[in-house]
């Protein structure tokens, strides 16, 4: 079989290194907000090239953690994109604010900046693109209504850590970016765990207390918090796996252009979601576009040939039952609507091999044959 993602390659390297400090993990007894939570922050902000993070419990935590340090909440609006993870959306909404949506741009999936000022409304208090599939979105003329409507900018970077637009990481472009440290994502823990990364002391201070109760010392509770910590068996598995990041990355981009380079070679009615060069990309999944009407077969012929492929996102997010209450039907996002029922995520981890991608190649080939 070949997985979608395989975690396992990555624990049988690391093994040694995960059992080694998961045990003194175990061994010191110490398993909240104690020392590699607060070596883990130091080393990804160095890593992101920010002067803070905020280890915290989850993606989804932390952007309703960006969004409450921000003083967003009931009766503002967040701008997003609608073909993201709903996990996006819901973080906003666990804020008391609402997501608003603007459409995507139909070759990378990410959200279209010149869509965005159109979207702005009097209640809009963030922009929040959402860095798809490991690309960056494209920062500039995204900072650019930002900066002309004096709106923060909150990136969703839970699929790109390590990826760049113009030398700078994913989530520090903006006053905040957050991860997910999922365990299939490019930095996986072993369970769930997020981070939040800034610039601005204030905010690192404010996220700090909100994270742990409202807290600014044990007992002294300044303001309402919630329990959103980052766990220190989590914290110490990222730490062995930080250093690893950029050579797996490299090998997913390398995969990418292997698996690129043999559709186009064997002139397949099949079209790779576009990288884009004013970056580089994690490359988190391979997504390729298909006709709507051959898509959810090709998925089910792999699969019959032991080749594990899925949707990332089936539903656009203005799309789910979750978020009738916004009345937006179909039609009000045409692309991304039309990118949801023709895209297919194939195999991609860093371990993957070339025999591997070019199984999977013939494959959607003798699909189309």
């Amino acid at each position: 079989m070949i997985p979608l993602n395989d975690t396992r390659p990555q624990y049988e390297t690391l093994k040694d290194d995960i059992l080694r400090v998961t045990q003194a993990v175990m061994e010191k007894s110490w398993f909240i907000l104690g020392e590699n939570v607060a070596a883990f922050e130091r080393e990804f902000a160095d890593y992101c090239g920010t002067k803070y993070a905020v280890g915290v419990s989850n993606g989804t935590d932390a952007i309703h953690l960006a969004c409450a340090a921000l003083g967003i909440g009931q009766g503002d609006e967040v701008l997003t994109s609608t073909h993201t993870a709903t996990f996006t959306a819901l973080g906003i909404s666990m804020s008391g604010a609402t997501p608003t949506f603007a459409d995507i741009e139909p070759d990378t999936g990410n959200i279209d900046a010149t869509k965005l000022e159109a979207a702005i409304t009097p209640r809009t208090k963030a922009i929040m693109p959402v860095h798809l599939y490991g690309q960056m979105a494209d920062m500039d003329p995204i900072m650019d209504v930002a900066r002309k409507h004096g709106i923060p900018v909150i990136e969703d970077a839970a699929q790109s850590h390590g990826a760049t637009y113009g030398g700078k990481r994913a989530g520090s472009i903006g006053v905040l970016g957050c991860f997910s440290f999922y365990p299939t994502k490019n930095l996986g823990a072993y369970g769930d765990g997020g981070a939040i990364i800034t610039n601005d002391a204030e905010l690192d201070q404010t996220l700090r207390e909100l994270r742990n109760g409202g807290q600014r010392e044990r007992y002294n509770h300044v303001r309402l918090g919630v329990c959103n910590r980052l766990d220190e068996l989590q914290a110490a598995i990222l730490r062995v796996k930080l250093p690893h990041l950029t050579r797996w990355n490299r090998a997913r981009r390398e995969n990418a252009t292997l698996y690129t380079r043999l559709f186009a070679g064997a002139d397949l009615p099949v079209k790779p979601l576009a990288v884009r060069d004013y970056g580089e990309t994690a490359m988190h999944l391979y997504v390729i576009r298909v006709a709507a009407d051959k898509r959810d077969a090709l998925i089910d012929h792999l699969k019959s040939r032991d080749i594990m492929a899925m949707i990332h996102y089936p539903i656009p997010v203005h799309l789910q039952q979750a978020y009738g209450f916004l009345g937006l039907g179909k039609g009000a996002y045409p692309q991304a609507e039309r990118l949801a029922d023709e895209i297919v995520s194939l195999p991609m981890y860093p371990e993957l091999s070339g025999e591997q991608i070019r199984t999977v190649v013939e494959a959607v080939g003798a699909f189309f044959a």
